[in-house]
């Protein structure tokens, strides 16, 4: 039996696409990857926080490329995939990262505010994996990493479109993880629990829902982002060569109760 060494998790020489990967979560999830190896293309729909995130990648000693793309476009997924070609000839990992989160009563959400969310969380997630999975069938080799929530397994207050769309991110990840097994291409996810990030800055500034949440918790306090970049890694690593339609939570033990 062949030792087991800390390079099962090194992405040296691995090409890695994450979308919405310069804000939020997806900057720790670009920086993380990037420092365990990878070269990292980086989509977003702005350019805010390119800089920022390519000043940190360079001073670990990596290289990232960025490509500015509105994810619900025609031919988002192809000029994803082509660009990512161009600059680096491969793909090995995809982190499908982007989402959006919308809150209303059920009443007062408006039609256009579900077709929003479910563009971005769930139809993009579909045709960006749908055109990288084709290019790494041909190497049989690559992961896809879907970020979901712990709303792909529980509701959501007033987040109906981002729960509903969570769900059937786990089951795209279990789908397209039995259909790309024989390939050799595992597709795993994660489901991140509350974490200190702009888009839970209102839950954490009203005072009885973040007591609320504290205590639900059995760590007993939000997570800090940098929390999850070990788990990305693990599952962009040949560590996770046998692991396949598994969303982890990570989450501090709120699914426990």
């Amino acid at each position: 039996m062949k030792s087991f060494f800390l390079e099962q998790f090194s992405l040296t020489e691995q090409t890695a696409i994450i979308t919405g990967g310069a804000s939020g979560l997806g900057q720790y999830y670009s920086l993380a990857l990037a420092q365990a190896g990878a070269q990292v293309y980086v989509v977003s729909r702005t350019t805010k926080g390119w800089t920022q995130l390519s000043e940190k990648i360079e001073q670990a000693g990596g290289k990232v490329r960025f490509l500015q793309q509105d994810l619900t476009a025609k031919n988002a997924a192809k000029n994803i995939v082509d660009g990512c070609l161009d600059e680096f000839g491969k793909i090995d990992i995809l982190v499908n990262n982007a989402g959006l989160q919308l809150r209303n009563d059920l009443a007062d959400f408006k039609d256009e505010d579900w077709r929003a969310v479910i563009e971005i969380n769930l139809n993009a997630l579909y045709y960006l994996s749908h055109e990288v999975a084709q290019v790494m069938q041909k190497r049989s080799s690559g992961k896809i990493i879907n970020i979901g929530s712990m709303q792909s397994y529980r509701a959501g207050k007033r987040i109906f479109p981002y729960t509903a769309s969570k769900h059937a991110v786990l089951g795209l990840t279990k789908a397209y993880a039995d259909a790309l097994a024989p390939d050799n291409i595992q597709v795993n996810g994660i489901a991140p629990g509350y974490v200190d990030t702009p888009m839970t800055k209102a839950l954490q500034e009203d005072p009885n829902r973040n007591q609320e949440i504290i205590e639900h918790i059995p760590a007993g306090k939000w997570a800090q982002p940098e929390q999850l970049m070990g788990t990305v890694v693990f599952l962009a690593s040949h560590a996770a060569d046998y692991l396949n339609g598994v969303m982890i939570p990570v989450d501090g033990g709120y699914l426990l109760r």
